[in-house]
């Protein structure tokens, strides 16, 4: 059994025959728990992200009392619009009447880095002014009721368009979509590991377009960043783990 969605029905071939496509394609572009590959079909790239077969307790949970982490990726996708990656769709393969394996499919955004590289690199060019506007795209988020529940580095991509910059998220299977407190907003940039000097930037700019006040807002943001940070750090060390702050 296989269920799928697309938005286009030019893309219903290229859904179905996924496995051929992803099993045959060697660009890979990340690899852990899942996969994502770069695939070119009718002259377009797309980005298919496979996710890992889940074991025999959650294929049950799949097939019968939960959507798919494809399916809520492709329907969180439809949701934020414009700010992440356009989608194309979802397959969903089924075996013995389980769940086998999924597939999310959206266009290939041409990024030119992730957040991640100006908040590592103090060099980093047009560094602030990123922050800033890294800022007034999270508060463009959370002003749509969008909370991105895996906020970190890799997730954020961002392409720079003259002196503008383009922001979009992906891995957005897990989202909520609410009206959010300010600490929900504040708690939201946690998983950045940003620095201290770095989050100030970012949340003095989120203040000021949010009209709120900043030193209470940044003081909320660093307990939330210091309290994460503590936590994984003490993982860490009880696995023997060298700790970098």
């Amino acid at each position: 059994m296989v269920k799928l969605k697309s938005v286009d029905e030019q893309y219903i071939d290229f859904l179905q025959n996924i496995q051929d496509y992803f099993n045959k394609n060697t660009q890979t572009i990340h690899k852990a728990r899942n996969e994502l590959k770069i695939i070119s079909y009718k002259n377009k790239e797309f980005v298919v992200k496979s996710f890992k077969q889940p074991n025999l307790l959650r294929r049950i949970i799949y097939t019968y009392f939960r959507d798919t982490k494809a399916k809520k990726s492709f329907d969180n996708s439809i949701k934020i619009g414009s700010l992440t990656p356009e989608p194309i769709g979802y397959i969903e393969f089924y075996d013995a009447g389980l769940l086998a394996q999924s597939y999310f499919v959206a266009e290939k955004f041409p990024y030119d880095f992730t957040i991640r590289e100006p908040l590592l690199d103090d060099n980093f060019e047009y560094k602030t002014e990123i922050l800033e506007a890294f800022a007034t795209f999270t508060y463009t988020l959370h002003q749509n009721n969008i909370l991105h529940k895996d906020y970190s580095p890799g997730n954020i991509l961002i392409k720079k368009d003259g002196k503008e910059f383009i922001f979009k998220i992906v891995d957005i299977n897990r989202m909520e979509f609410k009206n959010l407190s300010l600490d929900e907003r504040m708690k939201n940039f946690a998983k950045l590991w940003i620095n201290d000097q770095d989050l100030k930037t970012v949340i003095e700019a989120y203040a000021k377009t949010a009209h709120i006040n900043p030193q209470n807002a940044y003081q909320t943001a660093l307990n939330y960043s210091h309290a994460l940070k503590a936590k994984v750090n003490m993982k860490k060390r009880l696995k023997g783990i060298e700790v970098v702050n």
